[in-house]
């Protein structure tokens, strides 16, 4: 039983996000690398996150129990403003490493756009943000003990599964839509990024009321993904010729010169 709990939670938290790897990036040297240094600017900012959080501990009382739940929170709203402070700074060196790669090639052209830097470092945030969240629950999950044994929520891991899942898609979409809004200077965008984020982290303190929780979480999954696939240059165009399997005809005309010698066989 705790291996079919945790081989099935695996599955739901890092299914999609797997898939999208193989999909999307794996494929491309660049973009892995751009996968892995994004993956290590989520780390140190959740390290200075945790170091804030360890001091203010520390030098507060540590039995009021209020004053520990406040600092918790504290931390929480800490850590997502570090991680979108990182997210920041990392797309700053993307965009240098963009007008880089832009000089070194010999058309002028840099090999991979914004917008793709931008969904593959949101997907790096996403990945390692959902690996830290839920690795322990998983180790937890194998046993030994059963969940709800003393009158506690039985759907506690499958639930937390789906939340990583949204959180990883979340980050995917913020990065898409935090790097096109600064790209094109739109600070309300930003803000909204930021706010979605805090209320996002706020929501995981209602469980386990997980109804509360995680309905309102995938609400805004579903807003940032809709708000993020129009950013990047989606249509409802694109969707109805998705879904009905066609393929735009080429219109374009191919002049061959009348000076070419025709091949023989």
């Amino acid at each position: 039983m705790g291996a079919t709990v945790f081989f099935g939670c695996t599955f739901v938290a890092f299914g999609p996000a797997f898939a999208l790897f193989l999909l999307t990036v794996a494929g491309d040297p660049l973009r892995v690398i751009i996968l892995v240094a994004g993956a290590f600017f989520w780390l140190v900012s959740l390290l200075l996150a945790s170091l804030i959080w360890f001091i203010s501990v520390h030098l507060s009382n540590r039995e009021d129990s209020r004053l520990q739940y406040g600092l918790l929170v504290f931390g929480a709203a800490v850590s997502v403003l570090l991680q979108e402070a990182f997210r920041f700074a990392y797309f700053k060196l993307l965009k240098k490493a963009d007008e880089g790669l832009a000089t070194l090639s010999e058309d002028g052209q840099s090999p991979i756009s914004l917008k793709q830097m931008a969904y593959v470092s949101g997907l790096s945030f996403g990945i390692i943000s959902g690996v830290f969240s839920v690795i322990n629950i998983l180790a937890d999950s194998i046993g030994p003990g059963i969940v709800g044994i003393h009158g506690d929520s039985p759907y506690y891991f499958i639930t937390s599964a789906f939340l990583t899942m949204a959180v990883v898609f979340l980050h995917t979409f913020w990065g898409v839509i935090f790097f096109d809004s600064c790209e094109k200077r739109r600070y309300w965008a930003l803000g909204l990024v930021v706010a979605s984020h805090l209320v996002t982290s706020g929501l995981t303190f209602l469980n386990p009321w997980y109804q509360a929780s995680l309905v309102p979480i995938y609400i805004i999954t579903i807003s940032m993904g809709i708000w993020a696939f129009f950013t990047a240059g989606g249509s409802l165009h694109n969707i109805l010729a998705c879904l009905s399997c066609t393929q735009e005809e080429d219109n374009r005309v191919m002049v061959y010169s009348a000076l070419q010698v025709p091949v023989e066989d």
